[in-house]
C-alpha cells in the first residue's frame, strides 16, 4: 500500500450529500475480478452520458461536460472535497479502489458510511473529518480560485491552506500509523516474517510429516 505523509494537490468539489458507493464504482463494474482498473470508471453514470459496461474503451464514451471531475479546471485533481454521508450504500471494497485509481488521495468532508471509511484506510485512501461550517468554506474557496490547492501534513494532522492557516483534524492513532508506513492487513503481518519462517521452520523439523501432509492436500 502507498505510503501516506505530506500531499499537496488540486482539489475538486463535489456537492453533493449522500454519495452512495453505486454511484462512486457502478454495480455492472465488480464483476471484475481484479482488483485494478477501476479509475477509468469512477462515477460513471455521473461522468458520461453513454452507459458504460465492463471493458469498454474510455476514449469511444461521451463524457458529460457539467460533472465536476469533466472541467479542464479541475484535471488530474488528487483531493475531493465532499459533503456529508460520502460513501453510504453497500459496502463494495470497489469504491475506494476506484477513487484511488483515479487519483484521489484523501477526501474531506463532514461525515462518512462506516463501512466505506473503514475500507478507505485499508486501500491507502485518507478520508478527513472536518465541521460543516469549515467544509463549506473550502468549497467556497474551491469554487472562487481556479487551481485551489491544499496541503495534507498526516503527520502533523493539519490541511494547510494556500494562506498557511491550518485546519487540524483527528485520526485514531493505529490508522495513522498504517497510512505512514504504507501498511495494509498483509503488510502489518509481514512485519513478522522472520517470527513467522522461524515458527514454519521449527514446526517442520518437529513435525516433518506435515510437510506431506500439506503436500497431498
Amino acid at each position: 500500500m502507498q505510503k501516506f505523509t505530506v500531499h499537496k494537490g488540486l482539489v475538486a468539489p463535489m456537492d453533493r450529500e449522500n454519495v452512495d458507493t453505486d454511484a462512486i464504482i457502478p454495480k455492472q463494474f465488480l464483476k471484475s475480478i481484479r482488483k485494478t482498473g477501476f479509475g477509468e470508471n469512477l462515477f460513471d453514470a455521473w461522468r458520461y452520458l453513454d452507459p458504460g459496461f465492463p471493458g469498454q474503451d474510455p476514449s469511444s464514451r461521451k463524457p458529460n461536460p457539467d460533472f465536476v471531475l469533466n472541467q479542464t479546471r479541475y484535471k488530474n485533481a488528487s483531493i475531493l472535497l465532499a459533503r456529508k454521508n460520502f460513501g453510504c450504500g453497500s459496502s463494495r471494497e470497489h469504491a475506494p479502489w476506484a477513487l484511488d485509481q483515479y487519483g484521489f488521495r484523501a477526501i474531506i468532508a463532514p461525515s462518512y458510511a462506516d463501512i466505506f471509511f473503514n475500507n478507505s484506510f485499508k486501500n491507502g485512501l485518507l478520508p478527513i473529518v472536518l465541521a460543516e461550517a469549515q467544509v463549506t468554506q473550502l468549497f467556497d474557496d474551491a469554487l472562487a480560485f481556479p487551481g485551489y490547492q491544499l496541503t495534507v501534513d498526516l503527520p502533523r494532522q493539519v490541511i494547510v491552506k494556500p494562506q498557511g492557516e491550518e485546519l487540524p483534524f483527528d485520526i485514531q492513532p493505529f490508522r495513522k500509523y498504517c497510512l505512514v508506513n504504507g501498511f495494509d492487513d498483509i503488510g502489518l503481518t509481514l512485519r513478522h516474517r522472520d517470527k513467522i519462517k522461524a515458527f514454519e521452520g521449527a514446526r517442520m523439523a518437529g513435525k516433518p510429516w506435515l510437510a506431506r501432509t500439506i503436500a497431498a492436500t
